[in-house]
């Protein structure tokens, strides 16, 4: 029997809820016949299975049953050194893989469109880190990966970095050489940590790229709730060379993750690891015919324009839809919820839609979302994309205060345009995506302000800047 078709962890609390068992202990809803009357039908079958460390049913944080054999089977599917089943999401795999491998006052290379997660672990380790800038895609407007040329311009300056940490692929699904980043770290002997959040697919082969973990990556984080059928905050953490620490990587999770962790998303990690180790051939061609059905019917939409990866090179679930009418991508987001059709994010040229990993035969209601996109598009009158913003990208840059004295300066408020040249006091993030347009310590450019007034004037959402509403942003009061 192929290994991989076992759900050990599953299958024990399936095991614990046959025997029906009297709870006297936690959780409070005693597998969900104490619950609010109003939602015990929706919730009463998914309780059963939210359990705690009872006997046959394993614990997280030293695992010798049923979890010890799940992480082993999903580090067997990933062909890692080691995997860790991560219920606080990609955000805890960020935090544990960058406190393990740097210290106060390390300096650590990081890609600059990288998740809001990553600079909290940077400012946790009170590391120093050095941003690399990535390059800019004028067709998609938007920012995409780090050359190989930038990075080895970066270890040059800084030979004494104790990591690099990379983002692939970005939200849009592209990717860019990252074989040729890894070796490039690799012949220095610097570690590479690869939040590849929305790849957990990547291993099932093409039409997907490369997985990082299958390019050298040292240490991978992946959501599996993002496209693998997990539930929301279920996520990996793959080890995958002896240049991290296991141990210390597995001290971090025990400090960081919750100390009762959801059975119901491990269940899930258990189940999701299953769905894609058991994906096939006949899937991967069911899954390619079904999306290019899709967006051939979206390609008839003259409003629109569905954009190709450059060299056919990106993820396959992600399809990126740029507005050619005078409706932004935000407002084209609403449109398309005003008929029930929900978008992953917008931004103000694009919307973006993740598709789901078909197998053979399972149904998703693509032909009837397809229809309906066209009923509420088809008569726009067609307009020429705007110029748009362009960034500038090859910069390698540090903050302009270092997090330890962050708080040897007050904070105030000014106007947005007139924040140029002063250190912002705050991170400001458009979300979705998380990725940062600013942080607290970081010098302000002309650049940024530009591109916060076109997101703010376009409709963007944000977390972080308390005064956006007032076209006011905090900066450091520097005499």
């Amino acid at each position: 029997m192929n290994k991989q078709k076992r759900i050990p962890l599953y299958e024990a609390l399936h095991k614990h809820t046959k025997i029906d068992p009297i709870s006297f202990h936690v959780p409070g809803h005693k597998a969900g016949t104490i619950f609010q009357h109003e939602a015990k039908g929706f919730f009463q079958e998914i309780l059963r299975l939210d359990a705690t460390e009872l006997s046959g049913l394993d614990d997280l944080h030293s695992p010798e049953g049923a979890i010890k054999e799940a992480e082993e089977l999903l580090a067997a599917a990933y062909q890692v050194k080691k995997s860790f089943f991560l219920v606080n999401g990609s955000t805890v795999g960020n935090l544990a893989m960058i406190l393990s491998v740097c210290e106060k006052e390390d300096v650590i290379l990081v890609q600059r469109n990288c998740h809001k997660s990553v600079l909290n672990a940077l400012k946790l380790a009170k590391a120093r880190p050095v941003f690399i800038d990535p390059d800019y895609n004028q067709e998609w407007k938007t920012v995409t990966g780090v050359s190989k040329e930038i990075v080895e311009r970066a270890i040059l300056l800084y030979p004494e970095a104790k990591a690099l940490c990379l983002t692939y692929p970005n939200y849009y699904g592209q990717v860019y050489d990252l074989k040729g980043i890894i070796d490039l770290a690799h012949h220095h002997n610097i570690p590479v940590l690869v939040d590849e959040a929305h790849g957990a697919h990547f291993i099932i082969g093409k039409p997907f790229p490369a997985s990082a973990i299958q390019l050298g990556a040292d240490i991978v984080v992946h959501s599996a709730h993002k496209t693998l059928p997990a539930m929301t905050m279920g996520s990996y953490l793959h080890i995958n060379s002896n240049r991290i620490d296991s141990d210390k990587v597995r001290d971090y999770l025990q400090m960081l993750q919750s100390s009762s962790p959801s059975y119901i998303i491990m269940a899930s990690l258990d189940l999701a690891r299953k769905y894609l180790a058991t994906y096939e051939q006949n899937d991967v061609e069911y899954l390619i015919t079904q999306i290019n059905h899709f967006k051939n019917e979206l390609k008839t939409i003259k409003s629109i324009k569905i954009l190709e990866y450059p060299d056919t090179q990106g993820d396959t679930l992600k399809v990126t839809i740029q507005s050619r009418s005078k409706l932004t991508g935000f407002e084209l987001q609403k449109k398309l919820e005003e008929i029930g059709i929900y978008t992953e994010l917008a931004d103000p040229y694009n919307i973006l839609l993740i598709l789901p990993l078909l197998k053979e035969g399972q149904d998703y209601p693509l032909n009837e979302v397809s229809r309906k996109i066209k009923d509420v598009l088809i008569n726009l009158p067609q307009y020429e994309i705007m110029e748009g913003f362009r960034m500038s990208s090859g910069k390698i840059t540090e903050l302009a205060i270092p997090f330890e004295q962050l708080s040897d300066y007050a904070k105030v408020a000014v106007e947005i345009s007139k924040a140029a040249g002063k250190v912002c006091a705050e991170t400001i993030i458009p979300y979705p995506p998380g990725i940062p347009l600013l942080l607290t310590g970081e010098l302000i450019t002309e650049e940024k302000i530009s591109h916060l007034s076109e997101l703010l004037s376009a409709g963007a959402r944000f977390q972080g800047g308390s005064f956006l509403d007032k076209n006011q942003i905090k900066i450091y009061k520097i005499r």
